[in-house]
């Protein structure tokens, strides 16, 4: 009985040291909002500019309109005063746009969206397809 209380506390360190290590790797990994183009990642705060001389161009881009989004304060300091400020009020009108993204059959389709020129979001909607001139 004392072999098997032995056997059964060095298995149990074991698998608390590979949880650890997994759950380290995890830390470590990208966040689920991002992706890659080739050996680039791609991921939210990029502006469009970025994400176009990285990944080229969508195969469509829709216009959402315009949202309504916050600045955030501004703190100061200057000779022994601080404070915090907010420029024009504290919201700002921005347009939000919307990329779509096919890398073939063996790849899922992104959808980017934008606001204010800067990535925001990134979803996945399905396996992609190939266009009529790759077939």
């Amino acid at each position: 009985m004392v072999t098997m209380n032995r056997v059964i506390r060095n298995n149990a360190g074991k698998h608390a040291v590979g949880t650890a290590m997994l759950c380290s790797l995890l830390l470590l990994s990208h966040p689920a909002e991002a992706f890659r183009c080739g050996s680039r990642i791609i991921r939210d705060g990029m502006h469009e500019g970025q994400v176009i001389a990285l990944c080229g161009d969508p195969i469509a881009i829709r216009q959402l309109g315009l949202v309504l989004r916050s600045y955030s304060p501004r703190v100061y300091s200057l000779g022994g005063l601080s404070g915090t400020y907010y420029r024009h009020g504290y919201y700002n009108e921005v347009v939000a746009t919307e990329f779509v993204y096919n890398f073939g059959p063996r790849k899922l389709i992104r959808i980017l969206r934008f606001e204010g020129g800067y990535l925001v979001d990134i979803k996945t909607a399905g396996y992609g397809y190939l266009e009529k001139d790759d077939q």
